[in-house]
């Protein structure tokens, strides 16, 4: 992650998510809302998309890239859902224009989505300010 000064309001923060490769992938259940558990290992590659959040600004997820035109609309986007779930549990106004540089195929399989979710939940915790124990990031990634 790298941020251009001190985390202030005119701070522009880029962070990567990077894709994951399966190196092994086993359905083991579903949980009663339809999603999988699983059990894998990944490894990462330094292929990814990238994730640029400017705070301050009103919650607004805007992609560009090469893989850009198959992205959801920003409000069905997993960074916009994460970015809203983390305000939400924090108790603090989800204010960010976040665009991502989309260089994965969108629904591949290599993670795209989730590790945009992830990167971005990282990034939104430092820029906002919150802490590990105001909130479980791992929870909040869940779907």
């Amino acid at each position: 992650m790298t941020m251009t000064n001190s985390v202030t309001d005119t701070t522009i923060v880029t962070i990567p998510a990077p894709a994951k490769i399966n190196l092994y992938l086993t359905v083991t259940g579903r949980r009663p809302d339809g999603y999988h558990l699983v059990d894998s290992l990944v490894a990462f590659t330094t292929l990814g998309d990238v994730l640029t959040i400017k705070p301050g600004q009103p919650l607004n997820v805007t992609s560009d890239g090469p893989f850009a035109a198959n992205m959801p609309p920003p409000y069905k986007n997993l960074v916009y859902l994460a970015a809203q779930r983390l305000a939400d549990a924090a108790g603090v106004a989800a204010r960010a224009d976040i665009t991502i540089t989309k260089n994965l195929p969108v629904a591949a399989g290599i993670g795209g989505g989730s590790a945009d979710a992830a990167a971005a939940l990282r990034a939104l915790a430092s820029v906002w300010g919150v802490s590990d124990a105001q909130v479980n990031l791992e929870e909040i990634g869940l779907p």
